[in-house]
């Protein structure tokens, strides 16, 4: 592949959401360039008949044909991206060649890496990258067996415990084992803070504050000693 060329992608997934979660991941990826999205592996084996594909992101755990047995079954030169929901597969997965295996929810920033890896064994050295546009205003969590939605403009403030998050939302709390730190960096800068290890609050919600404790929702929230220069040096400006 030259280095002005761009790669071709298809997208198989039974579940919506995760198909347009890769896809929006993707348009942010220079170089990439998502030709179809199919929700089962009979859709893929036709656009693969007809059309040039580079590399595509594949669910595991799909019905009828599983993204092993369709992996098995195509053009070696096309390669794949594993996606699924389950750690059981990888050693399968990686038996297969694949580029990378990702395990949902996919973020931005690895699924970044994935295509770096790509570049890194079939083409560029250094894929060109678009910076995140915070113009988004949502992302994606895993809870209850589902994608769900997010809008930033919904959250409060977001709360670590051991190995779950609760996303505190106006109207509910949505409970991720995803880590506060992969949650932040979905989030723009320009409109959430972290405050503690444990904690990161929408800046829209703060009701008041003092060197100790940040308010939001009659919540005191305390400010760590690690973030605590840099939340007040913050919050001064206002």
């Amino acid at each position: 592949m030259t280095k002005s060329q761009t790669i071709s992608c298809l997208i198989v997934d039974d579940e919506a959401i995760a198909r347009e979660i890769i896809a929006t991941h993707l348009s942010k990826i220079k170089n990439t360039h998502v030709v179809a999205s199919c929700s089962n592996a009979m859709e893929a084996f036709n656009h693969i008949s007809n059309q040039t594909i580079d590399l595509v992101f594949l669910d595991i755990n799909m019905p009828h044909i599983s993204g092993i047995s369709f992996a098995k079954s195509i053009n070696s030169n096309i390669k794949v991206i594993f996606t699924t929901a389950y750690r059981d597969y990888a050693v399968e997965g990686f038996e297969l060649k694949a580029v990378d295996y990702l395990l949902k929810p996919i973020s931005l920033e690895r699924l970044q890496k994935a295509i770096h890896t790509y570049f890194e064994i079939y083409g560029e050295k250094e894929p060109l990258v678009n910076a995140i546009n915070e113009s988004s205003d949502f992302f994606f969590v895993r809870s209850e067996r589902k994608m769900i939605k997010i809008d930033f403009n919904d959250i409060i403030y977001i709360e670590s415990y051991s190995d779950y998050l609760k996303i505190h939302l106006n109207h509910m709390t949505i409970i991720t084992r995803e880590t506060i730190s992969s949650i932040e960096a979905k989030l723009p800068k320009s409109l959430f803070l972290r405050i503690h290890r444990s904690y990161i609050i929408a800046i829209s919600a703060i009701t008041s504050f003092t060197n100790e404790h940040i308010t939001i929702h009659n919540n005191a929230l305390p400010i760590s000693r690690t973030y605590k220069k840099t939340v007040l040096s913050f919050l001064e400006k206002f």
